[in-house]
């Protein structure tokens, strides 16, 4: 149960869809207009969510050309914005990792799910003492609370960041623990799936509906779809109609329905993220989830 644990698309659609309930409500278009990339259609727009998992990299190799198209949308005067859900980074960290993979992004172009419940985990639990779920490195410096590795001492509330070094043995003390007490619960990272270069890798947000459907917890989501994470994006468009922001993404029940119930035009990236290696037009039929555009690759 870890990032080495990886999942297939079908699995991960379904799971997805089973769900549904929990996500937020949208109305999409009647059809998808394909296009090539977005500098196909980047006269419509006036900024641009990128998804970067699948959208940008895989794992942590950045995808063929979207480097490229970064820079030419820059020179165009585009407003871009990285709308994550990688919650295990600091904003420097993502920064520093994102430069790494020779994008140009600054910290004020970046918009993590991390981020997102960081700034409101005082409105969750206005005061005690966080167990954090995250990688062994994840240091919570940028964290205004206090905030420890989790490792079964008693705490008042759970933030799940990363599900990188989860195990059976953790998950169950996990649930004994709720069991024992219920207490916030605050998932980072409603992902249930991301692509990595061994496939696709289990993420917190997997975890989160096991504890909703197996103890009767409800989590606190932030992070797309749920509007806070789109809210906090938007905040950096000032002026910006959301007809004119496209949300681009590689998943239909985060990005695309995220998209669509914040009121954005979507675009949908079939051929690096879940989709990867698979039709999409059973999975658009199945869902409903119906994108704006759709493209290969950004």
């Amino acid at each position: 149960m870890s990032y080495n644990n990886t999942w297939g698309t079908q699995d991960a659609f379904d799971r997805y869809e089973s769900i549904r309930h929990r996500m937020p409500q949208a109305v999409f278009p009647t059809e998808t207009s394909e296009c090539s990339g977005l500098l196909d259609i980047a006269d419509q727009f006036d900024a641009f969510l990128l998804d970067s998992f699948g959208v940008l990299n895989v794992g942590e190799t950045a995808i063929p050309g979207a480097v490229a198209c970064v820079r030419e949308l820059r020179m165009r005067g585009k407003r871009l914005i990285v709308l994550t859900n990688a919650a295990s980074y600091t904003r420097e960290t993502a920064v520093h990792r994102y430069r790494t993979l020779g994008f140009d992004f600054t910290a004020d172009e970046v918009v993590s799910s991390r981020d997102v419940a960081v700034s409101r985990l005082d409105a969750v639990l206005p005061e005690g003492r966080w167990g954090a779920i995250a990688a062994p490195e994840d240091r919570f410096t940028d964290i205004p609370a206090r905030v420890e590795h989790w490792s079964g001492q008693d705490v008042d509330g759970f933030l799940f960041l990363s599900s990188a070094a989860l195990n059976p043995k953790i998950l169950a003390s996990l649930d004994a623990a709720i069991q024992h007490r219920q207490r916030p619960v605050v998932i980072a990272n409603p992902d249930l799936v991301a692509p990595r270069e061994s496939g696709l890798s289990k993420e917190p947000g997997y975890y989160a509906h096991h504890l909703a459907d197996a103890l009767n917890v409800m989590p606190v989501f932030f992070g797309k779809p749920f509007a806070n994470a789109f809210n906090d994006a938007k905040q950096l468009l000032p002026g910006i109609l959301p007809q004119r922001i496209a949300m681009v993404g590689d998943t239909l029940h985060t990005d695309i329905l995220g998209g669509a119930a914040a009121g954005l035009k979507t675009v949908f990236v079939r051929d690096h993220g879940l989709f990867a290696n698979h039709g999409t037009e059973a999975f658009i039929k199945g869902s409903g989830i119906v994108p704006d555009f759709s493209c290969s690759a950004i």
